[in-house]
């Protein structure tokens, strides 16, 4: 604090005892030090101390009661940066999470939209890979698929041999199942990995990995349910891929979990049960419009939108984040005004629930001539195109339910702001 500038009556009271003054100069090192371990926590951490000020200036002239909020805040900010420093990369993970950085730092250089494809494609493991699928007899669809009965091409004697007296049959019978021999360690002999789709509401895909361990392949745990992949992709209610690259001779599943606004990668290794990993996190900023040439997906026809109707999406677009989905519920205020005689006073807070085969982005009042509506700015956790980039929807309803649903179209592009590097808990959907 600098107590030339001092106004407030709290600011005269700390800077008037040196025992405060103190302890608000260790806050400010602390505050910093948070930051500094952990960037992407920033915003938030500025809304927090923003409300611990208004809770420290109710003290007004009472000491005691300042000194007991400084030193409440500066325990939970102290616990903060302790966890966010446990959590920084260290030796050769961090070595490896420096190389990914400046992988996708030097991609956004010539393609901010695509950074972290671009290099992820240049650190993909291209050659020395075999792939195959289970099948069925005389190619009848409806028969239940089985491992191969014939040594597919590409694969050597030696581990047709391994393979058929494992019996990895039994990870392909419940559905659609592929096959990938990859050295995965570096001992020279190719591994397993095993792709099942197991559908479900989220069109599951569970993959294993099996070691080639001297004329076997053992699975990575000893289970054979879908609690023994290493992780698993959900097709329907969520944007993830993977890619499996090599960085300093060690391969990884670079597992890809994107939201609106961000990318995140979590790199583990194909043998252990996935815990604290290496994540990276990539940034966006969108800019987000209407097209006024709106097309009809049930008929196929297209509508222009008349001017007025075309600015007054536009401005409600504005209301929303370019940086990140807000999964709101209700608000602090109305996003329409309430009439006197209306009923359900909850339903003009928010567009209302949603469902999770999509993302919300925000919602926000759109006022279209005199009648307001509440709008509902939504997307598919920020599933982008080279051609088309973010596709969204932007829905509208009126505040009593009533009829007159609207949906729009919004596009999107995107430009990288930031990437950053940490070690933290695998979030994707692994039962490992």
């Amino acid at each position: 604090m600098d107590c030339t500038k001092a106004a407030s009556t709290v600011e005269k009271t700390i800077c008037a005892n040196p025992a405060l003054y103190e302890l608000d100069t260790q806050m400010g090192s602390v505050y910093r030090g948070v930051i500094d371990a952990n960037p992407q926590v920033k915003s938030n951490l500025k809304t927090a101390q923003r409300l611990w000020l208004k809770t420290r200036d109710q003290c007004a002239e009472n000491v005691d009661c300042l000194d007991q909020r400084y030193r409440e805040r500066l325990q939970t900010l102290q616990e903060q940066r302790n966890e966010a420093a446990a959590n920084q990369p260290a030796g050769s993970v961090k070595l490896m999470l420096d190389d990914v950085r400046q992988a996708i730092l030097t991609a956004s250089k010539t393609d901010a939209e695509f950074p972290l494809e671009r290099a992820l494609h240049t650190l993909a493991i291209k050659t020395g890979t075999t792939s195959f699928s289970n099948e069925a007899d005389n190619g009848n669809a409806f028969e239940e698929a089985h491992f191969p009965k014939k040594m597919p091409e590409g694969v050597t004697q030696d581990e047709w041999q391994a393979l058929t007296t494992s019996k990895v049959a039994g990870a392909g019978e419940n559905g659609n199942t592929s096959y990938m021999l990859i050295d995965l360690d570096g001992d020279g002999l190719r591994d397993l990995v095993v792709d099942t789709y197991a559908g479900g509401t989220g069109l599951f895909s569970f993959i294993e990995t099996f070691r080639r361990t001297g004329d076997v392949f053992v699975r990575r745990v000893s289970t054979g349910d879908a609690e023994s992949s290493l992780f698993s992709l959900n097709d329907r209610g969520a944007n993830q891929s993977v890619n499996w690259i090599n960085i300093r001779g060690q391969v990884y599943a670079a597992y890809r979990n994107s939201y609106y606004g961000i990318d995140q990668v979590y790199f583990l290794d194909p043998f252990k049960v996935p815990g604290s990993v290496p994540i990276v996190a990539v940034n966006y900023r969108y800019q987000l419009w209407v097209p006024k040439t709106q097309k009809d997906e049930a008929s196929g026809s297209s509508i222009r939108l008349d001017g007025a109707l075309h600015k007054a999406l536009t401005q409600a677009l504005g209301k929303v984040s370019k940086i990140e989905a807000k999964d709101v519920g209700d608000q602090s205020s109305p996003l329409c005004p309430i009439p006197s005689t209306g009923e359900g006073d909850g339903a003009y807070y928010s567009y209302g629930t949603g469902h999770y085969t999509f993302e919300i982005v925000g919602d926000m009042s759109v006022v279209i001539g005199e009648q307001c509506y509440i709008g509902r700015l939504m997307d598919w956790f920020g599933g982008y195109s080279e051609k088309n980039g973010l596709y969204a929807e932007l829905h509208l309803r009126k505040p009593d339910f009533e009829g007159d649903e609207r949906s729009y179209q919004v596009n999107g592009r995107r430009r990288m702001t930031d990437v950053t590097t940490s070690v933290g808990q695998f979030e994707g959907d692994n039962g490992g």
